[in-house]
This record gives structure tokens, sequence and C-alpha cells, in this order.
């Protein structure tokens, strides 16, 4: 894999250290995206890790049609402008609906497609035709193999830059389980990018809303990293048990720092071994 232009000020290198893609799973207010952002920002700088700051500004795929959702496409977009350009990184955050895609495009660095529509055409075509890179969040029901054709949907839009995202397999009993083989596979059409907190998520596990359970976080991420993706997917949140969503199986600023230096070096390793 050569360079890749993933945004204005950010390459995706092979020879150089994994992407990071992370921050809360839906926006709550400014001040705490930007806080976030900054601290996330902080643990990266040291290492040169290129970040791209994460959130949503609406879920809508929660389990039950109570949740909480997020501040809308709006507000949302007015929050993730204001992380862009106060803490300097780029930006992605998630479109659900055709409609939705060009006022994304206009503010975000990457549009990111939720796992469940990985196969909606009509919207993987619009945001390959917003020039933007976009990220596909491989469907727990797909088989890696079949993530392909979600990438030459978004070609049929524009010759854009793609990403692949890898969260588990649903058996339909509330765990997602990760075929580690499922990395290399997709990773022979585009870049794959690992999602280690989605892939700790027990949907529909906590009573009308998603469990799961952090403490696996390291673990499987120690794991996809010596399989040799190219990036990681965290959501990341000082007080996960607070967020309205994914709370469970977000992890911390502390933990993310504390275990970024063995990710890195477990990336080098796997890296140099493959040449």
């Amino acid at each position: 894999m050569s360079r890749l232009t993933i945004a204005p000020s950010l390459e995706l290198d092979p020879a150089g250290h994994p992407l990071l893609i992370a921050g809360p799973c839906v926006l709550q207010t400014r001040d705490l995206a930007l806080q976030i952002a900054e601290t996330i920002a902080s643990i990266c700088r040291p290492y040169n890790v290129p970040y791209i700051f994460k959130a949503s500004f609406d879920k809508a795929n929660r389990t039950s049609g109570g949740s909480k959702r997020g501040p809308g496409l709006d507000e949302g977009l007015r929050i993730l402008e204001d992380v862009k350009t106060t803490v300097g990184v780029p930006v992605v955050t998630d479109v659900h609906e055709r409609e939705q895609v060009k006022a994304a495009a206009e503010v975000v660095d990457v549009l990111q497609i939720p796992a469940f529509l990985c196969r909606q055409t009509d919207l993987l075509i619009e945001a390959g035709r917003t020039g933007k890179t976009v990220n596909v969040k491989k469907g727990q029901f797909l088989a890696p193999e079949d993530m392909r054709f979600a990438i030459e949907k978004v070609k049929l839009g524009g010759d854009v830059p793609v990403l692949l995202t890898e969260r588990g397999a649903t058996f339909g009993y509330r765990d997602l389980v990760v075929d580690m083989r499922s990395l290399a596979i997709m990773r022979r059409h585009a870049p794959v990018i690992f999602d280690g907190t989605h892939a700790v998520q027990s949907p529909g596990g906590a009573g009308g809303k998603s469990g799961g359970n952090r403490d696996w976080v390291p673990l499987l991420v120690r794991a996809a990293v010596a399989a040799g993706v190219d990036g990681l997917f965290l959501e990341v949140h000082p007080d996960p048990d607070s967020s309205p969503s994914d709370g469970p199986n977000m992890i911390t600023p502390e933990i993310l720092e504390e275990n970024l230096p063995q990710w890195l070096e477990l990336h080098s390793i796997a890296r140099d071994g493959a040449k």
C-alpha cells in the first residue's frame, strides 16, 4: 500500500504509525467535545500518531426508540467545525441519509457509513461524490469478502480514498466475535481500521440499550494490531458511564494513554515482519 491522503493535513503512511480515529460515541456539548479532542491529540502528539476526531451528531440506530440520539445535524456540525478549527485536527462523523451527506461534507474531512448501512447503495454513491475520504464500517452481518462491493459503490460516485472498519460479526446473542482473518481479507481491497470499542459491545444487552465490557478492549486491539491493521477506531470519553450512548464499551483517555505505546510497538513489529 502506498501513502494515502486522508485529509488535507493527514496521510496514512504504511511505513509509519497507524491512524487513530477516536472520540466520544455521540456529541453532547461543545466544551466536552473540545476537551476530549485536545486530550486525545495531546496523547498522540509525542508519538506523531495521525489522529482524527470522531463523534456522531445523531445515533439513528439506537436499540430503543426512546434513547437519546444527539444534538442533530446543524448543531452537531457546528461543534465539529469548532473542534476542527480550535484543536486543529481532522474530523469524521456518520451520515445516515443521502440528504445529510452534502452538508456534512462541507465540514468534516471523512464521511463515515454506519455498519448497518454499509449496503445502502445510494448513500455510498452520494458519499463518493463529495470527494471526501469515506470510512465504511463493515456490517456485523456481512462476510469480509463482500466489503469490496461497498468500495465499488463508493467509487461509482467518485474516485475517493476508502477505509474499511471492522468490529466483528454477530450471531444474534448480543455478542460480537472478531475473526482476525477478516482484517487480512478486507485489506486486499482497502486500508483496514479495527474498531476496538464496538468489538466489545453487547448490542441490546442492557435492557433496551447496548451494553459491553471495556476491559477486553486492550486485548482485542493488541491482536488486531499484531494482525497488521492500518488504523484503530476507539470511542473515548473521560466518564464513559455518563455518556448517553455506548458507555460500557468506551474507554477513558487514561486507558488509551497507558496502552498506546505497546500498540505502536506491536504495529511496528507487524509492519516490519510483513516486509
